[in-house]
């Protein structure tokens, strides 16, 4: 038991590390996986969307289950969930199927936050900071390893290969956390989902990305793409009406009423498009004959930058929001993702230059998405915190998926000189840095001032947003969180 217990904190931070890994096999093999199948790159790219939009829509409901006295059977199955997600894209002999793989390989996106609440109540509290400050830089990190191992994998072995290495890895997660994670506290409350929100914000996500991916070859006034983005807008505004009537909805829609949560939601969802339109066509551009013609495992290299300038960025984070605030900081990061994707579309010749553009990437996206949930948890009652976040959280995985179809709209907008042009991929980077403007605009003019609680000192807002917003973020339950005064 002592050596269980001792290992729990490592454990944890191998399972976000290896969800991590898992959910970015995508981007460095859709070449390798258009060439395999015979397909063209804008289907090849569901297998990237597809594992973006189950995380949207998995988060909050393996978050609200996991919240309850189930959080260890539900952690377990979403591992198990993943794992025979990587057996299936390993075998698939389609890419139809290869996608179904993908998209039950998009569960791992929503363990983060159910690692965190484990290690919340069990791990012991000398590193209770510590193990929580290292998942939430899992994430970045796991991108940062993900790509280039799996890049090499494809280079020297099969898609097959990669997606085998997908699959032992969450097998490793699974074994050690069914060895380490204990069961929830017996004092849990059992949890309800709201299935009919469920299926209509699941339905309502797929019509709008399917709607968006096909409008190129369809035309954006052809009947089969305005009827898909109609029921988008019927599917989604009914889920708005269920989640404002029902007791416990899937997420609370009235938190934004807040402008500050307003604002953070607004930014994340415009960020996060422009976050997948840079990391997923940076790692085609790099592969293309007519871009950088080198290999995929040099393309997932690139994308290092990302993950160790976030890491730098979450150090970083706090000093700028001490010196300017949380209003200032989130258009600073967006102004740095700005002038990153122009150096790259005015320039994207050599590739120290997409590193360069990563790395500004790394250090904008880090700068932002540390200081959101800074911004809504100041604006919001306690008592809602778990729910204002959980909304973030949905809106920046909407905003993923959202950019990861986007970047076959644009390349087939611009693309004037046929397949792999690259200007049209130059363009879309400025299109990117447009949306990082924005994204700063919003951030700026949209914020009033918080109501409700005072403002938190930074460094209780830093402990906050680490242990108690990173908890709420998937709909989990932050109130048994002793204040930082405190701790």
């Amino acid at each position: 038991m002592p050596l269980r217990r001792a290992a729990l904190a490592p454990a944890l931070v191998i399972v976000g590390l290896m969800a991590a890994v898992v959910s970015s096999l995508g981007a460095p093999l859709i070449p390798v996986i258009a060439e395999r199948y015979g397909a063209e790159l804008s289907t090849a790219q569901w297998s990237l969307t597809v594992t973006m939009l189950v995380g949207a829509v998995a988060a909050p409901i393996l978050g609200r289950l996991g919240d309850g006295p189930h959080r260890r059977p539900v952690l377990l199955g979403a591992l198990g969930v993943v794992v025979a997600g990587g057996v299936l894209a390993a075998l698939a002999s389609s890419l139809g199927v290869l996608i179904a793989g993908r998209a039950l390989q998009g569960f791992g996106l929503a363990l983060l936050p159910l690692a965190m609440a484990v290690a919340r109540d069990h791990v012991e509290e000398r590193l209770r900071a510590r193990t929580i400050a290292a998942l939430s830089l899992s994430a970045a990190i796991g991108i940062g390893l993900g790509y280039p191992i799996t890049g090499l994998i494809a280079e020297f072995g099969t898609i097959s290969t990669a997606y085998w290495f997908g699959a032992g890895a969450s097998g490793i997660a699974l074994a050690l956390a069914i060895w380490t994670v204990p069961a929830a506290p017996a004092d849990r409350a059992p949890t309800s989902l709201d299935p009919v929100g469920t299926a209509l914000v699941s339905l309502g996500l797929l019509a709008l990305l399917v709607g968006v991916e096909r409008g190129p070859d369809w035309g954006w006034a052809d009947g089969r793409t305005l009827g898909l983005l109609a029921a988008a807008a019927a599917l989604l505004a009914a889920w708005s009406q269920q989640a404002l009537r029902t007791a416990a909805p899937l997420v609370e829609l009235r938190l934004l009423r807040h402008r500050a949560v307003l604002t953070a939601n607004g930014t994340s969802l415009v960020l996060g498009m422009a976050m997948y339109l840079l990391l997923s066509l940076m790692t085609q551009y790099v592969q293309l004959d007519r871009g950088l013609a080198e290999t995929a495992f040099v393309a997932g290299l690139t994308l290092v930058p990302v993950s160790v300038m976030s890491a730098v960025a979450s150090r970083v984070a706090p000093a700028l929001e001490r010196r300017f605030g949380a209003r200032a900081t989130i258009p600073i990061g967006s102004v740095v993702i700005a002038i990153g994707a122009t150096f790259f579309g005015l320039t994207g010749d050599h590739l120290w230059q997409a590193m360069v553009t990563m790395g500004l990437v790394g250090l904008g996206l880090g700068c932002t998405f540390v200081a959101m949930p800074g911004l809504i948890v100041p604006a919001v009652p306690a008592s809602e915190t778990s729910s204002a976040l959980s909304f973030y959280q949905v809106v920046r995985y909407v905003g993923f998926s959202i950019g990861s179809g986007l970047a076959v709209t644009f390349l087939r907008i611009f693309g004037g000189d046929g397949p792999g042009d690259p200007t049209a991929y130059h363009r879309t980077f400025l299109v990117a840095a447009l949306l990082g403007l924005v994204a700063a605009a919003l951030a700026w003019i949209l914020p009033g001032r918080p109501t409700g609680e005072a403002r938190p000192r930074p460094r209780d807002l830093e402990l906050r947003e680490r242990e108690e917003g990173l908890l709420g973020a998937a709909g989990l339950e932050a109130d048994g969180l002793p204040s930082p005064a405190a701790r």
